[in-house]
């Protein structure tokens, strides 16, 4: 409530609310939660809690490209520093009410920090999103709010929408869109070409393999046909040379018997023996 009375009275704020006292005995606001009143005093109540402000911001790029710039500011009192509570207390005037008044002031901010930052960005650097401008426009808005005991609690900066005239958002949205497609496609290309690469490459190590397989039963092969010849060869010359060797021990027993008259002999071994 508002207004001085000529006796005291007990006033006590609800949770949401201060009280801001004014006139006899006090220098300049004294901030309570619940007090007696004095004669020759005033006593208002004004609310801490946060406050949505949804705003659609025109402004304008360094390039001067008109835009509109969606955002919702959550913004209230800072009510955890007694000197930024006195500094808010200050801003409501006994003519008017305070919800107006602040909402006046802080909408004035927003729209005019809004307009300096964007004024500092090219089209391309507002067209990779609000990321950039927001971090930049929530730094100088809660500077300008200092002044006043706000805090602001939290933010969110929509898409950037064009003004009607100046299609550059969406056109360059569906460009980005074209070129993202085409990508799309490239990569989808190249994908199969590294499958069928993939396949192909299997294909020849299958065959390769195949191959090798193939030599290697060929050599396995004409090893084991070499070393049955050679285990013949050996069977043979065990059988043959003893034979050979018999016979040229009869045929030089003949030559001796020769020499000595016994030549009937020596032809019937011969003959017996080969």
């Amino acid at each position: 409530g508002r207004g001085s009375r000529k006796i005291m009275w007990y006033k006590v704020a609800k949770p949401a609310e201060y009280l801001a006292i004014t006139g006899y005995g006090i220098k300049d606001i004294k901030l309570a939660k619940k007090a007696w009143i004095l004669p020759g005093q005033s006593c208002i109540t004004f609310d801490v809690s946060p406050v949505n402000y949804t705003l659609e911001v025109q402004a304008m790029s360094a390039e001067n490209l008109p835009f509109l710039l969606p955002a919702v500011f959550t913004i209230g009192p800072r009510v955890d520093n007694p000197e930024s509570l006195l500094k808010y207390a200050r801003l409501i005037p006994s003519h008017a009410k305070p919800s107006s008044h602040v909402k006046e002031l802080v909408e004035g901010i927003i729209e005019g920090e809004t307009r300096v930052v964007a004024a500092s960005m090219t089209n391309k650097e507002l067209f990779k999103g609000t990321k950039g401008l927001k971090s930049e426009l929530l730094t100088k808005v809660q500077l300008e709010l200092n002044q006043f005991g706000l805090l602001l609690y939290h933010a969110n900066v929509k898409q950037f929408l064009d003004v009607p005239g100046h299609e550059y958002f969406s056109y360059s949205g569906q460009k980005t869109q074209m070129v993202a497609a085409n990508q799309a496609k490239v990569h989808d290309a190249e994908a199969r070409m590294k499958e069928v690469g993939s396949k192909t490459r299997e294909g020849q190590t299958f065959q390769n393999a195949k191959k090798v397989d193939a030599d290697t039963k060929i050599c396995s092969t004409q090893r084991q046909e070499e070393s049955r010849t050679l285990t013949e060869v050996n069977l043979i010359q065990k059988e043959w040379v003893p034979e050979v060797v018999k016979e040229l021990i009869t045929i030089i027993e003949c030559s001796y018997s020769d020499s000595c008259g016994q030549t009937e002999t020596c032809n019937s071994s011969v003959d017996n023996g080969v």
